[in-house]
């Protein structure tokens, strides 16, 4: 019985999911987004959204504690310089999964896992429809105080 175990395995030992994670939030960070399967892009999530809340604080104690789990400078001076502060007053939900369909090799479910704060192309439309739609309609005309045609013939 799997009592309690909730996090998906992937098939992998525990030293290949780790490495493989790590790998993936770091080119996740540098990129702001990659392809992926579903499965991998939801157990990556539940792995690096913990890490970007942490990076709000910029202080020398979480820089090296997301270093333990990414060990990639690189990736650690992006999060601290770039990422950290687009989502400084985002209360959470810091990635968005967009499924793509199915891989042609093994039919897999793909998708994209991408940074939300960093897509254009959903900010724009984010923006667009903020805007209040103006409504086109006639103006109601009112009735003016016309003396009544008489075409009656007398």
């Amino acid at each position: 019985m799997r009592h309690n175990n909730k996090k998906n395995n992937l098939g992998r030992k525990s030293a290949h999911r780790k490495a493989m994670l790590q790998n993936m939030a770091a080119s996740l960070i540098m990129h702001k987004r990659i392809s992926t399967t579903t499965a991998k892009a939801k157990a990556l999530r539940i792995y690096v959204e913990p890490l970007l809340t942490k990076s709000k604080d910029d202080s020398t104690h979480s820089r090296r504690t997301i270093f333990a789990h990414l060990q990639n400078k690189e990736a650690i001076n992006e999060l601290f310089r770039e990422v950290a502060v687009k989502i400084a007053d985002r209360p959470g939900g810091y990635t968005r999964i967009l499924k793509t369909g199915h891989r042609i090799g093994d039919n897999a479910d793909m998708c994209f896992i991408e940074l939300v704060d960093f897509n254009q192309n959903f900010l724009a439309a984010k923006t667009e429809a903020a805007k209040p739609a103006k409504r086109a309609r006639r103006a109601t005309k009112k009735k003016e105080d016309k003396p009544a045609a008489t075409d009656s013939k007398e």
